[in-house]
């Protein structure tokens, strides 16, 4: 997958600036595509050059003129064609997990502190989807919702985004656990847990 199809996919929604994709993005986007404003106006950029969108410019007597975006023919037709095409395996590099791999010889309460922001950022982003969810349904339930709706596809990477989350939350309350269980088997014991000046040190 490129930026290229992520943007040509939000622009399923309609017409919008550079600003709006950008908060589009933000909110639903993020969840499985993360953009930066910077590579979103770049790549808009390339895109109108090729033909695939087309930008009008609106005049604001108080504000900076703003683009407003939208997909022409050619990029439908080159989106529709994207659709076909087998999706690369996905590749999961996570720093948290390498750090969680290691804890036995490093600053283990240190991962669990992390583990626990781990699970606090997915608690922000679950309420984030919930809202989102709300708005989309609009006081229908979800399968009304998947009967009526004129498109699917943002309600089903949406689900992907919270299952995800739901499932950091998951991991994370196990990981806790378990790490406290040892943390307080090793007390017992009178093994003292590294810290990480010790852990620097080689200790």
């Amino acid at each position: 997958m490129s930026l290229k199809h992520a943007v040509l996919a939000a622009l399923l929604e309609g017409e919008a600036s550079g600003y709006d994709l950008a908060k589009i993005f933000d909110v639903s986007v993020a969840n499985f595509w993360a953009a930066t404003p910077q590579q979103l106006y770049r790549e808009l950029d390339r895109l109108a050059e090729a033909d695939l969108i087309t930008a009008r410019v609106v005049e604001q007597e108080r504000r900076p003129n703003k683009r407003m975006f939208s997909l022409t023919e050619a990029g439908r037709r080159d989106l529709a064609a994207y659709t076909s095409t087998p999706p690369r395996p996905s590749a999961v590099r996570d720093e948290l997990l390498v750090q969680v791999q290691a804890c036995d010889e490093g600053d283990t309460a240190a991962v669990r502190a992390f583990v626990a922001r781990r699970m606090e950022t997915a608690r922000t982003k679950l309420a984030r989807y919930d809202r989102l969810r709300e708005r989309m349904l609009d006081g229908r339930d979800e399968e009304t919702y998947l009967g009526e709706a004129e498109r699917i596809g943002p309600y089903l990477t949406l689900m992907r985004g919270r299952f995800f989350e739901e499932e950091n939350l998951r991991w994370g309350a196990r990981a806790l656990a378990v790490l406290d269980r040892r943390a307080a088997a090793e007390a017992v014991e009178g093994k003292p847990g590294k810290s990480t000046a010790e852990t620097a040190r080689g200790a």
